[in-house]
């Protein structure tokens, strides 16, 4: 006996198989556009990250090398006080006023330490003097200037600390 070939499937049926074939296809490919876009979204924030690590790397970067430039300028305008007070000279004056003007507006501020309490992060304690007139550990006299920029020390400030006077018996 020949087995009898397979009969044609009406048409319905074909219909119907195409139709879940599609249905299958269109299941898959909604899961393959979901994986798809996760993987865009984790690679979008990935790259949010390293652009704002590179910006944060880039700022400070500028702002260390804007500190050293600024320190040196800070040494050249100590150098131009000195000159300027020595020569009385309305030139050198103006130039120092500029410079130091220049450094106000980089975000450059002086330390105001006179009669502070002393601090090892913003003072560089050079002598302790006796005296009646600052509290002890109080800084008693600035010796040289110290700044800070954006609200970090870029120079301490050279002090004498003052410490409560010897009573002699």
């Amino acid at each position: 006996m020949n087995p009898e070939p397979p009969k044609p499937k009406p048409k319905r049926q074909k219909a119907e198989d195409r139709i879940t074939e599609l249905e299958q296809q269109l299941t898959d490919t909604g899961k393959t556009l979901e994986t798809i876009t996760t993987q865009l979204k984790y690679a979008k924030a990935d790259l949010d990250n390293i652009q704002k690590q590179t910006q944060r790397r880039i700022d400070e970067a500028t702002d260390r090398n804007n500190a050293r430039i600024l320190t040196q300028l800070i040494t050249i305008a100590d150098e131009l006080r000195i000159v300027t007070a020595n020569t009385k000279n309305e030139a050198d004056a103006m130039i120092h006023a500029k410079l130091l003007k220049l450094l106000e507006n980089e975000d450059v501020k002086p330390i105001q330490c006179q009669g502070k309490p002393f601090d090892p992060y913003k003072h560089e304690a050079i002598l302790e003097v006796e005296t009646t007139t600052c509290p002890p550990g109080a800084v008693a006299e600035e010796i040289r200037s110290g700044y800070t920029y954006k609200d970090k020390v870029l120079r301490a400030a050279m002090v004498k600390v003052a410490k409560a006077p010897n009573k002699e018996e």
